[in-house]
């Protein structure tokens, strides 16, 4: 009886080194400087994160779910959230103006008394 075996001398098709990327996620981080006699001209900070949608999710890197551009849900999501927090604003002030109001005029007509 012949017994066969395959070796794995560590090399991987494209599809797989591209799956494992997707699923773990790589972090390329670099800076490029450059200066002229000593003097900083252009300083380029690099912070590449490459993983699937799902991936990121998990690592608390969702922030197209909420950028209108990416989603158009979030542009009504986030316009109706504008929205009532302006109104919520808008009722705050005039309920502000209205106390002023009444205490301004609580304040007019002792101050008119004691003019002669």
């Amino acid at each position: 009886m012949r017994v066969s075996s395959t070796v794995d001398n560590g090399s991987s098709s494209l599809a797989d080194v591209l799956e494992r990327v997707l699923d773990k996620g790589v972090v390329i981080v670099g800076d490029i400087a450059v200066n002229v006699m000593d003097i900083e001209l252009l300083t380029l900070r690099l912070r590449l994160f490459i993983a699937s949608a799902q991936t990121a999710r998990e690592m608390g890197m969702d922030w197209w779910t909420n950028d209108p551009f990416f989603s158009p849900n979030a542009a009504i999501k986030s316009g109706g959230q504008e929205r009532d927090e302006l109104q919520r604003q808008n009722a705050e002030l005039r309920d502000r103006l209205a106390a002023l109001e009444k205490t301004l005029g609580e304040l007019q007509p002792a101050s008119r008394k004691a003019l002669p």
